[in-house]
């Protein structure tokens, strides 16, 4: 199975968000096993990971911890905090619309359309960063492209990685609760 089909990205896959940040372990891990683009392995809960080959990976994680760097205190008492799906293709790049495509096919018309409406909290890189990037030999840090958005329901996070040709073959989009925007926002910014 492709990593598109395995992303149920043809049309009429979506289904409904049922599992998002804020409810518990067991309700997402019912949630997922149950979600025909995520559908967990044997031997996988939380963290589902697929790849066609070396060129092709998807990755779809329920964390307990707020995004970013693990903090003391960060873990949210059996609740989850934040899901990031992650996708990796060699062959045929990736770019926030793929992404916005696999939130849709994950998470269904509801969350897609709080995404759409998000308010651009921050984005990056700015000016400043690519020139410290280049100044202190430091390439990741105008490789990376992204954003975080604040929208209604839930804050999102899209990042990809782009080469130094300009071309993308990494990239995540991360769900979770608006509790946990300004520590992200330092962190990114404080890269």
């Amino acid at each position: 199975m492709g990593i598109a089909s395995s992303l149920g990205i043809a049309v009429g896959l979506s289904t409904p968000a049922q599992a998002l940040p804020g409810q518990t372990v067991a309700e997402v891990a019912a949630w997922m096993r149950s979600n025909p683009t995520i559908r967990p392995g044997r031997n996988e809960q939380l963290i589902v990971r697929k790849s066609d080959s070396a060129a092709q990976r998807f990755s779809f994680e329920s964390s307990l911890f707020a995004p970013g760097a693990l903090v003391a205190g960060s873990r949210s008492g059996g609740r989850i905090r934040n899901e990031t799906l992650k996708l990796f293709d060699m062959q045929n790049g990736v770019s926030k619309a793929r992404l916005e495509e696999a939130l849709r096919s994950i998470y269904g018309l509801d969350v897609t359309q709080d995404f759409d409406r998000a308010e651009p909290i921050y984005t990056y890189p700015t000016a400043a960063t690519v020139a410290t990037g280049i100044s202190q030999n430091k390439p990741i840090l105008s490789a990376l492209h992204g954003e975080i958005r604040k929208g209604a329901r839930f804050a999102y996070w899209v990042e990809v990685a782009r080469t130094a040709e300009g071309k993308a073959y990494s990239g995540r989009i991360t769900v979770f609760q608006h509790r946990d925007i300004d520590k992200l926002e330092a962190e990114v910014r404080n890269r």
